[in-house]
């Protein structure tokens, strides 16, 4: 694509990642990068290997081949608890938060490492300036927090750890247009505090309207990448993910 990718200095480097589940290959030589301060999108149709991805960089799938490193030292195969004190956050597909517990018991968890009781109260404040909506229902079980809620129930937990790299997997999924729409305000607002993200999203436009940079994957592969606003101009982009 044409545009040129701002230099930025690398976070995450991923290189010729594979990853499978049993006989099933998932990712064959997946590369990407992150830079710090960068936001970065991964779009494809579903089964393209998006999510695999994300689990086999935060550690939730170990790789067949390949190599990952974050802030120069190698993750390749570490698992996920090991990632989080290197400055990784992870908000899967799905949530992934504790439905029973209430929304400051799930942001207390979100810092389960951490022993510094102001910074941790500090970073609890930032989520509820973030989230307005989650101080008025911090009493409030997770389970009864609609599906916007609850994303960003999910968003503010993985901040809680004081996150480099932050690594969302469908954040819109199943969101009124309007709920979509303030989450992805929030995101650039993470990303302007200084947070980087590698973001997979079903809704392309979305996706592209907001990273800074953008790989395409097609059955487990990178077949295309550029600057966020060139994918978004690409006919071909735009014919496939687009519905134009």
């Amino acid at each position: 694509m044409s545009g040129q990718r701002a230099p930025r200095e690398p976070l995450l480097d991923v290189k010729d990642l594979h990853v499978g589940y049993g006989v099933i290959t998932a990712l064959t030589g997946v590369s990407l990068s992150v830079g710090k301060g960068e936001i970065v999108a991964l779009i494809g149709a579903n089964g393209a290997g998006k999510t695999s991805t994300l689990r086999a960089i935060s550690g939730m799938l170990k790789p067949r081949q390949g190599a990952i490193t974050l802030s120069g030292s190698t993750t390749t195969g570490l698992p996920s608890h090991e990632l989080v004190p290197r400055g990784m956050a992870h908000a899967p597909e799905g949530r992934g938060i504790f439905l029973n517990l209430t929304v400051d018991e799930n942001l207390t968890l979100g810092a389960y490492l951490r022993k510094d009781t102001a910074g941790i109260e500090r970073e609890r404040q930032q989520a509820f300036d973030l989230f307005p909506r989650l101080f008025e229902r911090r009493h409030q079980r997770a389970g009864t927090l609609s599906g916007g809620e609850q994303q960003m129930l999910a968003v503010g937990r993985a901040l809680m750890s004081q996150p480099q790299l932050l690594l969302l997997d469908e954040p819109s999924l199943g969101l009124a247009p309007q709920v979509i729409e303030k989450i992805f305000q929030i995101l650039r607002m993470v990303n302007e505090r200084g947070v980087s993200i590698l973001l997979v999203e079903q809704n392309a436009h979305l996706a592209l309207g907001i990273c800074h940079y953008a790989y395409v994957l097609e059955t487990g592969a990178v077949v295309m990448e550029g600057l966020g606003k060139d994918l978004l101009a690409s006919e071909d982009i735009r014919k496939a993910y687009l519905g134009e």
